[in-house]
């Protein structure tokens, strides 16, 4: 037993096992189940990482064979990109399980770039031109950036998560209607019944399964819906026997990149919009995983986020962000391992290597997508209002925060075209829902909660309950809030 100490002590020896104990964030698990699990993130990402590729590529004129390249492309930087987040080098990575993917928010004004190019050639490189000058100011001003973690607390965060939830139900409801809006059977209740039935099967293998079942409920669930939707000819395996085994996404594919002005500072502020909503997925992913994420990490996962963007065009990639449907998989499943994502980012090296494998996750049709995606951007949204608990909403003046800033984070949820009166670059904010929410919620609180800020600031005016004394209960209410 005298030994131990001696070995404890030892100048050269590590910590005892009892030390040496991993947060659950740090853990590697059994190898099946972290290539399951992994693939799962990627089954719940796909459709995300692919459609901006394939809407800016038909806008420029890509063929079917170069928009295979550039969706090929885009799972390759996206898988770069996780690598960076979860592994971490130096000071780049958040280190926590979290997915990157090409961001929705750069798709407008791209497509704004692509049609003011006269020739449409030059469109590609004059976006990655501008994506990588975005992606270096952004990794310069990753530090500065990270500090605006002071205005982020739990009322704030809790609100942000639930925005993350609400604002990415639309994208599950449309998946559930079917691949194309424009189509006649879109939204028939063959899609919508398919959507049902894997929600079903995804919450009847959480509530009667166990274990390690249960925790892959939603990749089960997708290939139950897939196989359940052949008979339907709803499936297509097209894209599988028409892939190519191997393809490398060889660097400017499309040209050197070029650097045009006002492309640059239009990607600049989607840069920023980027950079705010993934400030908001890391704090909501720090609260899922209980491992807050404070301003160091903050600004190691910003450098990630904007260093990935950066080289993504180099290998014929867009801007890169971090994807919260993934998030909602991480609350739901309680598994934290960022080691299963970064198993996931090795997957989608895989298939933009080989446009064969990539095939197969396009496999799984849209409405069985939407009725997992319930599942999963439910559980972000629940997530917030588990946060918003925790909040203190007994304050009348954090009720107010949380109350506006939720309504003022939905309008372009309910209200696409709420504000089509305004310059294009605006709206790269103002259509982002996460962001205007975000930014909504942080002045706010800062209005509320700091400036001018008197003791008489916290007393509520919620309803009294039946019996209270005006002058004892509500003051020890306010009180027991403090």
């Amino acid at each position: 037993m005298a030994a131990k100490p001696q070995v404890r002590n030892a100048p050269d020896a590590g910590p005892a096992p009892e030390d040496r104990e991993k947060h659950p964030v740090d853990e590697t698990l059994p190898p099946l189940k972290m290539l399951t699990s992994g693939l799962q993130h990627v089954a719940a990402m796909y459709a995300g990482v692919v459609a901006p590729p394939l809407i800016v590529g038909a806008a420029v004129g890509l063929s079917g064979t170069e928009l295979t390249f550039l969706t090929g492309a885009s799972l390759f930087t996206a898988g770069l990109a996780t690598f960076l987040q979860t592994l971490g080098v130096w000071k780049i990575g958040a280190k926590l399980p979290f997915v990157n993917g090409v961001t929705f928010a750069g798709v407008a004004p791209m497509l704004a770039i692509v049609d003011t190019t006269e020739n449409k050639a030059d469109a590609l490189p004059v976006i990655f031109g501008a994506i990588i000058v975005a992606g270096l100011l952004g990794f310069l001003a990753a530090p500065w950036f990270s500090r605006l973690v002071r205005f982020f607390p739990p009322v704030v965060t809790g609100t942000v998560i639930t925005l993350i939830g609400v604002s990415l139900l639309p994208v599950a409801f449309g998946w559930a209607q079917g691949p194309n809006p424009r189509a006649e059977d879109y939204g028939s209740t063959t899609y919508l019944s398919l959507a049902g039935i894997t929600l079903v099967v995804v919450l009847l293998l959480r509530r009667f399964t166990r274990g390690f079942v249960k925790q892959i409920a939603v990749l089960v669930g997708l290939v139950i819906g897939t196989l359940i939707a052949i008979p339907f000819g709803v499936t297509d395996f097209a894209p599988v026997t028409e892939a190519d085994i191997v393809g490398f996404p060889s660097p400017f594919h499309f040209g050197a990149p070029q650097f045009a002005l006002a492309a640059i500072i239009s990607m600049c502020v989607v840069m920023l919009v980027s950079m705010t909503e993934s400030t908001a997925d890391m704090l909501a992913l720090g609260e899922i995983v209980d491992r807050p994420a404070d301003e160091r990490t903050i600004a190691a996962g910003l450098r990630a986020d904007t260093l990935g963007s950066a080289l993504s065009p180099l290998f014929n990639g867009f801007m890169c962000s971090a994807f919260a449907q993934n998030i909602g998989l991480v609350a739901m499943t309680r598994i934290r391992s960022r080691f299963v994502v970064a198993c996931g980012g090795g997957f989608l090296v895989l298939m933009g290597l080989s446009p064969v494998a990539a095939s197969l996750i396009s496999v799984v049709p849209r409405p069985v997508l939407g009725g997992a995606g319930v599942v999963l951007f439910g559980s972000v949204a629940a997530s917030g209002i588990q946060t918003l608990v925790k909040a203190g909403l007994e304050k009348d003046n954090n009720v107010l925060i949380v109350a506006v800033s939720l309504a003022v984070g939905i309008i372009p949820i309910t209200k696409p075209d709420f504000y089509h009166a305004f310059p294009e670059t605006a709206q790269i904010i103002l259509d982002s829902g996460i962001s205007t929410g975000c930014v909504a919620a942080v002045l706010l609180n800062v209005v509320f909660n700091h400036l001018g800020r008197r003791q008489d600031d916290d007393d509520v005016t919620a309803p009294m309950e039946p019996g209270d004394e005006i002058s004892g209960s509500r003051t020890a209410k306010a009180a027991h809030a403090h």
